[in-house]
């Protein structure tokens, strides 16, 4: 680890502007950029300590409730209003990490790590997220733990987390706040970047923008799931997860909400699927047609084409479940 001050930021404000810095970047939990900085891939030249700023708190916000930055993945999972109305994001978060890490992950931080492979983690290989230009030893090498959606000649890494999954199929808000007091809102699908030509941008944080709180609309109606396929039981990124939430009624599909996780650069929301799925009875060729629309640009390479019959099987599974469908 290389060395580099250390300032604590006395409010969101001062956070935003110091962060701004060249070189400066936030920490609260830092369970993703610690290890980052051991391995020399993130090289900040000042941690701005958010840690202890007044964003730890989760409450009703209108009809939904908002969730503060630095509010510990514990801290959401187990709290009695996201466990009753929002049990995906609960179910989601425990199938994360290690109970020691969400003691430490933070909502925040949570959504800012890096989506990332062992090619980017590795400074001895090459990788256009790490160092532009360079390359992406993935593309030529072992990539059968990659993404086979939307991904570019630049990077096919996939985006590790299963929160932010939970909270695409919700359509949660991201608040955002810049040095000089302005904020903005943008929607959990749209805060996450495909990798296109700039694979090292993650999301759209801008220099001098730190996220203040999360927003879940309106609990909703119908059957939530969370399925995570993984090669080990705890402690492994997903294979293939699903964040679902189903409504019936008169027999009919009335509402679909579907995110991945696993299969892209970010989590991945399709519109076409609720277009397909809602008005319809459930039946197993709707939901193989379903996976048809969800993989009709699916792009595997280096090893990771089972994903694409595992991602089939896994969609099909959760929406009969989600359904109560008989096969």
């Amino acid at each position: 680890m290389r060395p580099f001050d250390y300032i604590r930021a006395t409010d969101p404000t001062d956070a935003a502007e110091r962060t701004s810095a060249p070189g400066a970047m936030a920490i609260a939990g830092g369970t993703n950029l610690i290890d980052l900085m051991k391995l020399q891939v993130e090289t900040p030249d000042t941690l701005v300590d958010v840690g202890r700023l007044d964003m730890g708190s989760i409450e009703e916000a209108g009809d939904g409730l908002r969730i503060g930055a630095l509010v510990t993945n514990t801290a959401t999972a187990v709290h009695p209003k996201v466990r009753a109305d929002y049990p995906v994001l609960a179910r989601a978060i425990l199938a994360g990490a290690t109970q020691q890490l969400r003691n430490k992950a933070t909502t925040a931080g949570n959504l800012c790590q890096r989506t990332r492979c062992t090619y980017f983690t590795n400074i001895d290989q090459p990788c256009n997220k790490r160092a532009p230009g360079s390359g992406c030893g993935a593309m030529g090498g072992v990539a059968r733990l990659h993404a086979i959606l939307g991904t570019s000649d630049q990077c096919i890494a996939t985006y590790p987390g299963d929160m932010a999954v939970a909270m695409a199929a919700l359509d949660a808000h991201v608040h955002i706040q810049g040095g000089r007091g302005g904020d903005r809102q943008v929607p959990v699908r749209e805060f996450h970047r495909l990798p296109g030509e700039t694979p090292w941008q993650d999301n759209v944080l801008e220099s001098g923008e730190i996220i203040t709180a999360v927003t879940l609309p309106l609990p909703v109606k119908g059957k939530q799931i969370y399925r995570k396929v993984r090669e080990r039981s705890s402690y492994a990124f997903a294979l293939v997860s699903i964040a679902a939430i189903v409504a019936m009624d008169g027999g009919r599909i009335a509402r679909a909400d579907l995110a991945f996780g696993g299969l892209a650069h970010k989590p991945w929301h399709d519109p076409r699927l609720a277009d397909l799925l809602v008005g319809e009875a459930p039946s197993p060729a709707l939901f193989e047609k379903a996976a048809d629309v969800l993989l009709d640009e699916a792009d595997a390479r280096g090893g990771s084409e089972f994903k694409i019959p595992l991602a089939r099987r896994t969609l099909t599974a959760v929406l009969t479940e989600a359904t109560e469908t008989r096969t």
